[in-house]
C-alpha cells in the first residue's frame, strides 16, 4: 500500500514564491492590503525571506542583524518602516503607494 506524504502549507508556499518571483510580487500585495491584520504581512514577509535565501542572507544583504529580522518578522514584531525598506529591497522589491 502506497503511502500519501503531506506537506506543510508554508513549505509549498515557500516553494511557490522560490519558483515563482511574480507570484511573490502578488503575495505581498495582497498580504498589504488586509489592513485588518497587520500580522499578515509580517508572515508573508517571513514566507518571502526563507524563499529567497533564507534570515541570514537578506538580513546580511538589508545591513541589519539576523536576530533583528527574527524579531522584527515574528508574530509579535513591530518593525520600523525604515526596516521593511531594507528587507523588501534585499529580497529584490520595493515597496511602493498608490491611490485607494
Amino acid at each position: 500500500m502506497n503511502r500519501i506524504t503531506s506537506i506543510s502549507h508554508d513549505k509549498v508556499m515557500i516553494a511557490r514564491l522560490k519558483a515563482d518571483p511574480e507570484f511573490a510580487v502578488e503575495y505581498l500585495k495582497a498580504a498589504m492590503e488586509d489592513t485588518d491584520e497587520p500580522a499578515v504581512l509580517l508572515m508573508a514577509l517571513r514566507r518571502i525571506t526563507e524563499a529567497r535565501g533564507g534570515f541570514a542572507k537578506i538580513a546580511r544583504l538589508a545591513g541589519i542583524e539576523r536576530e533583528s529580522l527574527h524579531r522584527a518578522l515574528s508574530t509579535r514584531g513591530n518593525p520600523r518602516f525604515s526596516t521593511l525598506v531594507a528587507v523588501t529591497r534585499a529580497m529584490g522589491l520595493r515597496l511602493t503607494v498608490e491611490a485607494a
